[in-house]
């Protein structure tokens, strides 16, 4: 299958067996522009793809919401230039009708976990994404739950303090106000916190200092992995997941984060099933887009394509 991951700073493409395995890959930068200047970048990955000579079934894409699966549009917030960007079709029309999926990026990285990472054996599984924002996806019973539009599992907009931070979406004390990368590093520096090199004020470099004592940056993880807590014990108090995988840049410091969720956990999750759920870090890393999108349609998702017509043009 050819997989595609949407990313306001990366797009990827990759042909992945049916085992999950990346076989190929490319990748671009993601352009700046309107439509028009996005689009191009992402059919040229494609037509590379294509150029290889493998047989393939399909296209999966694992993409930053919103969307609209009906429609097969996307709105990514993270790319301006794509406003109800009518992107299955777009690549339907590029794989010469082709059948293609589309669901959220954190879905596909809970299927892929799922299938292949630190989720199997998951009846009940929440894939989190904590790294630039906040994402989540739930894949029950192997099948991933995507809601009317395709939207279900925006974990990040769940409101955990009304006085709290604004927002990008436009609310106040999101999730992601408050645990993803940019905003501890925000909350960070608004304390005081100066990285060792002024052009790296980034989660790792918070990691960094936060391993070596600074209090600042161990707060600002404890404070996040708080926020990750709560947000975690909303979701299982609403779907009794059984497990949380938890990936994304901010979690590849999971010595830091865990043990302030962990601790939260314990202290405000009152009822047992909402203690007994597993925490565990993801395997999959940067693959995971990939892997998910790809497994859409090895696991026979229900996502609906767009029919199109068969076309050459761009």
């Amino acid at each position: 299958m050819i997989a595609i991951d949407i990313g306001g700073t990366k797009l990827a493409a990759g042909l992945v067996d049916p085992d999950g395995v990346v076989t190929a890959r490319r990748a671009t930068p993601t352009p700046a522009g309107d439509a028009e200047a996005v689009w191009p970048a992402l059919a040229g990955l494609l037509d590379e793809l294509v150029a290889l000579g493998r047989p393939v079934g399909g296209a999966g894409i694992a993409s930053a919401a919103p969307m609209d699966l009906r429609a097969g549009t996307v709105s990514p917030v993270n790319i301006p230039g794509w406003r109800d960007f009518p992107l299955v079709a777009r690549v339907a029309q590029r794989l010469g009708g082709l059948p293609v999926r589309l669901a959220g990026d954190a879905v596909c990285m809970a299927l892929a976990e799922h299938h292949h990472g630190a989720g199997r054996g998951s009846g009940c599984l929440l894939g989190m994404v904590v790294s630039t924002g906040v994402g989540g996806g739930f894949v029950f019973d192997g099948k991933p739950h995507l809601g009317a539009l395709g939207n279900a599992g925006h974990v990040g907009h769940v409101v955990l303090d009304p006085a709290g931070p604004e927002c990008a979406c436009g609310a106040r004390g999101c999730a992601e106000a408050i645990a993803s990368g940019p905003s501890m590093v925000r909350w960070a520096v608004e304390r005081g916190w100066r990285p060792a090199d002024a052009a790296r004020a980034d989660a790792a470099a918070l990691a960094a200092d936060a391993r070596s004592g600074d209090e600042v940056a161990l707060a600002a993880f404890q404070r996040s992995g708080a926020a990750v807590a709560h947000l975690i014990t909303v979701c299982v108090a609403l779907c009794e997941v059984d497990r949380v995988v938890i990936g994304g840049g901010v979690a590849q410091a999971w010595d830091l984060l865990e043990p302030a969720i962990t601790a939260t956990l314990r202290t405000w999750a009152g009822l047992d099933f909402l203690r007994r759920v597993e925490l565990r870090p993801a395997e999959l890393g940067a693959d995971a887009g990939l892997v998910g999108a790809a497994a859409l349609l090895a696991g026979g998702s229900p996502l609906r394509a767009v029919p199109v017509r068969a076309t050459t043009s761009a």
